[in-house]
């Protein structure tokens, strides 16, 4: 996991949203976050310390902590040097007002500015207090100081307004944490993975797929965005959600992906082609539903080869493919694959095996170069697959790349 063992504290000011506190709490467990809580004490009003002590297996912080000792520590210092990550979560405009002007009467305030953490921003207020230039000129001036501000998003307010304020998903407060505390080894790239299958119309109501989940590229896309890419996820339909972070485009047929992918082509440095594209279409798609008979021809056409396009349009970026290939065949058709396509990596995979590959949480791959090395990496959750494929491909780059 991601979090596995990192220092998270996570700050609660006085907000209606403090009461999701417990929930992001657990969130962070499961990802394996050390995790402690502070309140201000508006945030008391709405959540109870002793819930967050029950769920943390910590003692919880509040105001009146700020000037008792723990055993001889200082607390807001302490706690301020311990942490790797704060994440504040709601901010309201108070605090956010309070921190930007330096204010450090609040223990959490105080903590922040004794800190050399990362520090995760999460604002949740009324629509106009959120647009208020007071507080729009807070947020520029948190910003400069290095802190990451997640905008609140659009919805029902508690106050009955409907508009930006409302506190960011959990989900999204999680992965940007992962994201921060990262090993940013990919920072300086610009990345496009696609994913999913594409459907290819015969009627207006059917279509010609596959089993593809999209899980595998997905994974891919969220793992280089964790670790600091600039992340571009063209996909088809999926069974599983898109990743947060990465900028998503759904596409739904293999033409829509291949005019997607030259759109952002030249935006990246990096290619992965992790999509499970139709190799045939319709030849003649109807504009309306075939009625139901005995027997029915249907003429299939090839498909637009993307990969092959690629190898056209692609001048200085690494370019990775898939193989989806059968027992015996799998490195030799993979070989050939690598070879056809003009790719620098190609990532094989047993598809003959139902308990890897599509449609399946886990998977086990061979990933093979232009220059002839293989790596083979066993079988694990596809989130584990995708940050071993990112570690050879970094690799590559630096054996044959930057030499």
């Amino acid at each position: 996991m991601e979090l596995t063992d990192k220092k998270v504290l996570l700050g609660l000011s006085g907000g209606i949203a403090a009461y999701k506190g417990p929930e992001l709490l657990r969130l962070f467990q499961k990802e394996g976050a050390q995790i402690r809580v502070m309140l201000t004490s508006g945030a008391q009003a709405f959540v109870s310390p002793l819930v967050l002590e029950a769920l943390s297996k910590e003692k919880v912080l509040v105001q009146d902590d700020f000037l008792r000792p723990l055993g001889g520590l200082i607390p807001h210092t302490h706690w301020g040097a311990w942490a790797e990550a704060i994440v504040v979560a709601p901010a309201s405009a108070s605090f956010i007002a309070g921190l930007a002007q330096g204010d450090a009467s609040s223990i959490l305030a105080a903590t922040i500015m004794a800190s050399r953490a990362k520090v995760i921003l999460c604002p949740a207020m009324n629509e106009l207090m959120w647009s208020h230039p007071a507080t729009q000129e807070n947020i520029k001036r948190l910003r400069s100081f290095g802190y990451t501000i997640l905008a609140p998003e659009t919805g029902a307010l508690a106050c009955g307004d409907i508009g930006p304020g409302r506190l960011p998903s959990l989900r999204k407060i999680v992965e940007f944490t992962k994201r921060l505390l990262g090993p940013h080894d990919l920072k300086d790239h610009r990345v496009l993975v696609t994913a999913g299958p594409t459907r290819e119309p015969i009627d207006r109501v059917r279509f010609i797929s596959n089993r593809s989940s999209g899980r595998m590229g997905c994974a891919l896309a969220q793992v280089a965005w964790w670790r600091g890419a600039e992340v571009y996820l063209i996909h088809g339909p999926l069974s599983v959600p898109p990743p947060v972070g990465p900028t998503c485009l759904h596409v739904e047929t293999a033409q829509e992906m291949l005019e997607a992918v030259r759109e952002y082509l030249s935006k990246v440095d990096i290619i992965i082609m992790a999509a499970a594209v139709a190799d045939f279409v319709a030849a003649k798609p109807l504009d309306k539903k075939l009625k139901k008979r005995p027997h029915f021809c249907l003429e299939l056409v090839q498909a637009p080869d993307i990969l092959q396009q690629i190898k056209l349009w692609a001048k200085d970026q690494v370019v990775v493919g898939f193989a989806a290939e059968e027992g015996p065949q799998l490195i030799s058709e993979a070989q050939r694959k690598l070879k056809e396509k003009g790719l620098d990596l190609i990532v094989a995979n047993d598809i003959s095996r139902s308990d890897i590959g599509f449609d399946a949480e886990e998977n086990e791959v061979l990933i093979i170069s232009r220059q002839g090395t293989t790596k083979s990496v066993p079988k694990g959750p596809k989130n584990k697959i995708a940050w071993a494929i990112w570690d050879e491909i970094l690799q590559w780059q630096r054996d044959y790349v930057s030499k």
